[in-house]
């Protein structure tokens, strides 16, 4: 699939120009024309034989697949929830061999400790009887880390993931370890209702980029599971794209160019969405709210989405669909709010009704 262009892709840094009949402001060091239009080709085909790849195992979650994707592409992580077995698992291990990443996995449990995710040092005895530390690396160093029901550790262990998802490295002993690129955690959560669950900090759960809720499959999506599951062949993930392939399509998200009207938006919704927001009828229902984190979330992720749906701007309606993935999780009520009934997801409706 080949998309063309219209007017000037090749823009300085701040340059204001005309893209698809839309007034944009250019990204920092966008590409030539013909090296955009190249990439965007390219990119296109290895995001189609992704998704299919994908769709192959992961059957009747089309949203839930395509917002982990938007999540990757943008470079963030994702908190995935939903009830047990709702192949919340599956896809992440799908997404691992798809998208040609070192994948890791670790079961979250009441008695895990910091040190079994970062890693820790040991002290080493050589032939010669010279000891010496030397660290082993946890499973964190890994391109993609899946944290499985995160919510079942305890906040010590759980905040652990901080300075790693933040600072794609962490800190052992006082020595500095990077982690390799890319790096993603996309961590599964059971709903808190369940017995054996902890609330994630707010801290922690500001730096997933999307919270990604997991429903029920339809009648048809499960008939599906049912045949194709149950066999004795069973459809297994294929890889789609390398490493290299996926930072290149990352690089791209950061190099498409956004309109006025969408970054107008983006600000305007997300700061309506706090206690000192404009609107006083949605700022009472608020203890806390987004911060700028959520801003720069909502503008990778529309630009992700757009790429993924073969535009090379992102529009209102990307808005619109991304609005509650990236709020949901950075918004808290009141408690006079909760008591008459509420919803975060009731004030996300009606922040996007003011798109128009």
């Amino acid at each position: 699939m080949t998309i063309q262009p219209t007017g000037r892709t090749g823009y300085g840094a701040g340059d204001t120009q005309t893209f698809a009949g839309t007034r944009v402001v250019a990204a920092p060091a966008a590409a030539g024309e013909a090296a955009v239009e190249a990439a965007v080709d390219q990119t296109l085909a290895a995001l189609a034989r992704a998704r299919q790849a994908i769709g192959g195992v992961i059957f009747g979650q089309q949203a839930v697949i395509d917002q982990a994707l938007v999540t990757i592409l943008a470079g963030g992580h994702g908190l995935f929830v939903g009830l047990p077995g709702l192949a919340k698992t599956r896809l992440v291990d799908a997404l691992g061999v798809v998208l040609g990443m070192e994948t890791r996995r670790v079961q979250f449990t009441p008695d895990l400790m910091p040190s079994d995710i970062l890693g820790s040092e040991i002290l080493d005895e050589d032939e010669h009887g010279r000891r010496s530390f030397r660290f082993v690396r946890g499973p964190v160093f890994a391109q993609l880390l899946m944290a499985d029901e995160i919510n079942r550790a305890s906040p010590r262990t759980q905040s652990a993931l901080l300075q790693a998802m933040q600072e794609r490295h962490v800190t052992v002993a006082g020595e500095r370890h990077d982690l390799p690129a890319p790096f993603h955690v996309l961590a599964t959560q059971n709903p808190i209702e369940q017995e054996g669950a902890y609330p994630l900090p707010e801290a922690q759960l500001d730096r997933f980029l999307l919270q990604i809720d997991v429903p029920y499959p339809d009648r048809e999506a499960e008939r599906r599971i049912l045949l194709e599951t149950t066999g004795n062949d069973e459809a297994r993930p294929q890889q789609a794209l390398t490493a290299a392939e996926l930072m290149q399509a990352q690089r791209l998200v950061r190099q498409l160019p956004v309109g006025e009207r969408v970054v107008e938006a983006i600000l305007d919704m997300v700061r309506a969405a706090r206690p000192d927001g404009g609107d006083a009828e949605i700022a009472g229902c608020l203890s806390w709210g987004p911060g700028p984190r959520a801003s720069q979330a909502l503008m990778l992720a529309a630009r992700a989405r757009a790429l993924l749906d073969g535009r090379l701007a992102p529009s209102l309606d990307d808005l619109t669909a991304l609005a509650g993935p990236v709020l949901r999780h950075r918004m808290a009520l009141t408690f006079s709010a909760r008591a008459d009934g509420v919803s975060v997801a009731s004030l996300i409706d009606r922040l996007v009704a003011r798109l128009g």
